[in-house]
């Protein structure tokens, strides 16, 4: 389970974030391009946007629930 004080610095404020278990895998941005990056050195995933309809708000949780390392949490 993602924690948010762990969270990377990264993320733009609001309720999904990725924290430091994140293990560069690129499941979420497959899932959810328009929401969530990869740093530029490739090692970490971020949250740039937060979601802003209902088909974004799918797109992370499915993000979400595909990360192995269980990275990415919801606080919404």
């Amino acid at each position: 389970m993602a924690m948010k004080e762990n969270k990377l610095d990264e993320n733009v404020d609001g309720a999904y974030y990725v924290d430091d278990e994140c293990i560069g895998c690129h499941l979420c941005v497959n899932e959810a391009p328009d929401n969530f990056k990869m740093k530029d050195d490739d090692s970490t995933a971020y949250v740039f946007k937060q979601p802003e309809n209902d088909e974004e708000k799918t797109a992370c949780e499915s993000g979400l629930d595909a990360c192995p390392a269980d990275a990415i949490g919801n606080d919404g």
